[in-house]
């Protein structure tokens, strides 16, 4: 009943779920981020080694950090292809994270769920 609901007293274990479901939930939004973050700079990446092939085999200027390199297309596009895979890899990753997150989050959130009923809130 709705007064049981109210009376269930909040022991050391659920304030330690309700705090790891904080936790959590503060990942999860760093996650979705970098790996926004990460889409947009595998987009970049593309749009470049697309440049590249209409570029007729010049040595072109290969920008790493604030420094400008004057480079062979091949390198160009060798080094562009590496950085996608690398950067592919850790989106792969963040992704692999974020399905776990969810996963736990949907454990804690039945656990919680059943002992606080309506009286806790964990949706985000």
């Amino acid at each position: 009943s709705k007064e049981e609901e109210n009376d269930n007293e909040v022991r050391r274990g659920d304030q330690d779920q309700i705090n790891e479901f904080g936790r959590l939930n503060a990942r999860l939004s760093e996650v979705k981020t970098e790996a926004q973050r990460l889409e947009k700079h595998l987009e970049k990446i593309e749009d470049a080694s697309t440049e590249l092939m209409m570029a007729g085999g010049d040595t072109v200027l290969l920008r790493l950090g604030d420094a400008m390199f004057e480079v062979e297309e091949d390198d160009a596009t060798e080094y562009c292809e590496k950085e996608a895979d690398r950067q592919q890899d850790r989106l792969d990753k963040l992704k692999e994270e974020e399905a776990d997150i969810l996963q736990r989050q949907d454990g804690l959130k039945k656990v919680l769920y059943s002992r606080f009923g309506k009286s806790i809130n964990l949706e985000t």
